[in-house]
């Protein structure tokens, strides 16, 4: 009781300070960076794994597509989870599920013990940003909410940062089995921060579980996916393509029937009653799949046309990390005083213009170039990606926000598969497509196809970006806040 008390009369007595939050920021922060971390090191270790198990890019793919559709499917569960047996519970078994399947990867002995893996790591994994988002909302007054979020943006922008340049170091120079050993030690600190600082919420609730929702939401977004990424890899009119997708469109308009009933839903949709709300999450699904997809792209173009190896690829990738951070500084403070706005769409162009360039990427391309063009996406994505998240959590019904951010992560997360489906089976299709069409007497006919493959699938991002800048431009503006609470 003496507790509670103390603890309630520094809030109202006592201007906010971030300072006694920091430890529990890091123990969330430790969580998130393993999960990302470990998504930007699978990135750039396709081409080796595909080398390692003798295998395809269309097989290995479904290293990262199997572990996307896993977190689709469990995202949704995350509140409830949080609500029956509490958030802290549930972030760190979640955290120890993802740790320990990331140590059965690096034994398996074949593409399908692989897979199966990486499906175990994420239904860990998908269970990490939703649960963290709202442990940190819980822990400051609304008024500082953004503020925390820009914290909560360190391992977006560490992850690029390190994960690529410490997977191809551990490929060039350790072994493959180490890109996913290395997340034991990063998992148990992870693990013991979130034990020793994390805060003990109430006791789980007898919330009451959405069983149709639980049904149909992973068996709607996980037929989805597949649908789109053989759509993307084997066509279209195929029956194996068709058959998943409208049976997974009539599955979700089902969900949302369903959801939109339920006092107690799995996904809070009404949020979307919110004009503002739905502008915003359009934008941050554009804005997803346009630079997911770029980011996939990228390693993949460094490896397979131009030959760097693993760490040098991490290595060029940098200067798009570095500028992020800056791009995330600026737009916070552009943000605060205009609203998102202008930094969203200001990086959307950028963002437009980077992925206008890569689309004519060729083999003599210098590296200071390629540099430069990465460094203009990740200035790019610095400016939208934090004060797009930061406006639609605003935007949303005060009164919905403890069920938004499974919500939202949910769909990022779904709309994150959807990008890295596409893109890679676009990918392969059109490399495919140009090596029918190129001629056989040619000696450079393969690395030319490779490369009108890449320039093509450049374009379906690119597209989107565009479409984003126009939106973008229908964002309501914000006055800057002194004080008061307006959104």
């Amino acid at each position: 009781m003496n507790s509670s008390a103390t603890e309630a009369a520094p809030q109202s007595s006592k201007p906010f300070s971030i300072k006694p939050l920091i430890p529990v920021l890091f123990a969330l922060i430790a969580g998130m960076l393993l999960v990302m971390l470990d998504n930007t090191i699978m990135n750039v270790a396709v081409p080796e794994l595909e080398n390692v198990f003798h295998t395809s890019l269309k097989t290995i793919q479904w290293a990262i597509t199997g572990y996307t559709l896993a977190t689709s499917m469990i995202i949704p569960l995350a509140g409830w989870f949080s609500d029956r047996f509490t958030a802290k519970r549930v972030f760190l078994v979640s955290i120890l599920l993802f740790t320990i399947g990331s140590q059965l990867c690096a034994v398996a002995q074949s593409p399908v013990q692989l897979i199966i893996f990486r499906i175990m790591q994420g239904l860990g994994g998908g269970m990490v940003a939703p649960i963290g988002m709202a442990l940190s909302f819980k822990i400051a007054p609304p008024e500082k909410r953004g503020e925390l979020m820009g914290f909560l943006a360190m391992p977006m922008l560490i992850a690029p940062l390190l994960g690529p340049v410490l997977s191809g170091w551990l490929l060039e120079y350790v072994s493959w089995h180490w890109i996913f050993l290395i997340n034991l030690p990063i998992g148990l600190i992870a693990v013991f921060l979130g034990i020793k600082y994390l805060p003990v919420s109430e006791k789980g609730t007898s919330a009451r579980l959405d069983i149709w929702g639980m049904i149909l939401s992973p068996l709607a977004f996980s037929s989805l996916v597949y649908g789109v990424h053989r759509g993307g890899a084997e066509g279209w009119t195929d029956s194996y393509t068709l058959l998943p997708l409208v049976g997974g469109f009539a599955a979700l308009l089902l969900f949302i029937a369903v959801e939109l009933r339920q006092k107690e839903p799995l996904l809070e949709l009404r949020a979307f009653r919110s004009f503002e709300f739905t502008k915003g999450i359009i934008l941050v699904w554009i804005n997803q799949i346009a630079l997911f997809g770029s980011i996939l792209l990228i390693p993949l173009y460094l490896q397979q046309v131009r030959g760097f190896s693993s760490f040098e690829s991490g290595m060029l990738i940098i200067p798009q990390a570095l500028v992020s951070f800056a791009g995330v500084m600026a737009g916070g403070k552009l943000f605060d005083r205009y609203g998102a706005r202008l930094p969203v769409f200001s990086g959307l162009v950028l963002l437009s213009a980077a992925l206008a360039l890569l689309s004519q990427l060729d083999s003599d391309t210098t590296i200071i170039v390629m540099m430069s063009y990465f460094a203009l996406m990740g200035l790019g994505q610095g400016l939208t990606t934090m004060q797009l998240g930061t406006h639609v959590l605003k935007a949303a019904p005060k009164d919905l926000i403890s069920r938004v951010t499974p919500l939202t992560t949910s769909a990022q997360q779904i709309v994150g598969s959807f990008s890295i489906a596409m893109i890679t089976g676009l990918l392969s299709s059109n490399i495919a497509k140009h090596i029918t069409l190129a001629n056989p007497d040619s000696s450079s006919a393969p690395i030319d196809a490779m490369i009108a493959g890449f320039h093509h699938t450049f374009l379906i991002p690119l597209g989107l970006a565009i479409c984003g800048v126009v939106l973008s431009l229908f964002l309501r503006k914000q006055e800057r806040r002194d004080g008061k609470s307006k959104v």
